[in-house]
């Protein structure tokens, strides 16, 4: 579980980026954290793996205070994908950097090339294996450094803005990717203004305005709440402003998804026949 408890953080330059944050992650979940830039919403996450240490207040990671370990060791359970790989990639080649971080963990050479090769083929980037990463587009850049930090197997991990530079077709191989990560156990969070993906995702919902938590739940509940994501500068994701103007002919207005409102929009359709 992660515990973030009355947490206040201000930059050297005196923005005060949170204040008094709360919020509990349990093992497994899948949440969204949203919200305007300059919302809070990554120095939030920067403080789940020790990237920033709370000026005020509490993180925890299965049970560890963030301020008492290195970010290297908070690693080895919380990955990090930044919102631009160019932050995070730095090796000659996409095979050496997804290796680096094994090799700093002390795995086996055999395990090593194991990892490798399935988070290559993971995230379909086999064939740059000897490429520089620097040389492939934003959104394979951004591949790689999920596939970097993927490789270690982290029980939490964070993507940062992770649609940024990704096609239709790549955002719904994201979408299933993250789904299976989450099945699988994972803790997923992921920061993003993409209200779309996440209404295709329906994670908990969590959002943030002026360096504090306004609103947090389901995402139907939580992305049809016409108040909240205009205080926090989200707009409804477009069926959810379809059904909002339905809802004086007695349509549901938490409708988020495609799907739903097909079945929804059939089913009025089969009863007037």
């Amino acid at each position: 579980m992660i515990k973030i408890q009355d947490v206040f953080f201000s930059y050297p330059n005196g923005v005060e980026a949170l204040k008094g944050v709360s919020l509990e992650i349990q093992d497994g979940e899948f949440l969204a954290i949203m919200g305007q830039n300059g919302a809070g919403k990554t120095t939030l996450v920067k403080h789940i793996n020790g990237l920033l240490k709370p000026t005020k207040g509490t993180v925890t990671v299965d049970g560890i205070d963030t301020t008492k370990v290195s970010v290297a060791t908070l690693a080895k359970k919380v990955g990090f994908v930044f919102q631009n790989p160019d932050h995070q990639l730095f090796s000659e080649t996409v095979e050496e950097e997804i290796s680096f971080a094994l090799r700093n963990f002390g795995f086996s050479e055999s395990t090593i090339k194991e990892r490798v090769n399935w988070a290559l083929n993971l995230l379909d980037l086999a064939e740059y294996r000897k490429v520089s990463p620097f040389m492939l587009s934003g959104g394979e850049r951004k591949r790689v450094a999920l596939a970097s930090v993927l490789a270690w197997d982290p029980k939490v991990v964070i993507l940062d803005e992770p649609t940024i530079g990704q096609d239709n077709q790549q955002k719904e191989r994201l979408r299933q990717f993250i789904l299976q990560l989450n099945h699988l156990g994972k803790t997923v969070i992921i920061v993003t203004h993409d209200v779309e993906f996440v209404a295709e995702c329906k994670p908990q919902v969590v959002l943030m305005s002026q360096g504090k938590i306004i609103a947090q739940g389901s995402a139907e509940k939580v992305l049809t709440n016409l108040k909240v994501v205009t205080q926090a500068s989200v707009v409804l994701p477009q069926i959810s402003q379809v059904f909002t103007n339905l809802k004086d002919f007695g349509f549901p207005t938490e409708v988020i998804d495609v799907d739903e409102a097909a079945h929804i929009l059939l089913g009025r359709l089969g009863d007037r026949q």
